[in-house]
């Protein structure tokens, strides 16, 4: 069973910093692409998408990222502890949602398995 876990989102203040983690277990993340996707808080209506915000390959470790996010954001892997992680700095209001971890063979818009997310709120 495809089984994993977000933690590490919390209240921070704009200009602030949060890691991210999406930790497996029973199974390694080494084979799968790993994406990063968020959701604004009340933005719930059928065809409202999660929107990207990174994602990193499993063969080559190559990472793309919105542009949203380019520059702020950064997507590593430690496959040692089986944990994807998404180091945000500079975090902005706009950035407030709920952020989901996705996997699948390939980045895409719409990988198969999701977790089930964890709070982003930037405000002072």
């Amino acid at each position: 069973q495809v089984q994993f876990v977000e933690s590490g989102g919390g209240l921070v203040q704009p200009g602030g910093s949060l890691r991210l983690s999406c930790t497996a277990s029973g199974f390694s993340l080494d084979y799968y692409a790993i994406g990063w996707f968020r959701q604004a808080p009340g933005n719930q209506a059928p065809g409202k998408e999660r929107e990207g915000v990174s994602c990193i390959s499993s063969s080559d470790g190559i990472t793309s990222y919105a542009d949203s996010v380019k520059g702020r954001f950064a997507i590593s892997r430690d496959n040692a502890k089986n944990t994807v992680y998404l180091q945000m700095n500079s975090l902005k209001p706009e950035d407030t949602g709920v952020y989901y971890c996705a996997l699948d063979d390939y980045c895409s818009p719409n990988m198969t398995y999701w977790g089930k997310g964890t709070l982003v709120t930037v405000s002072s």
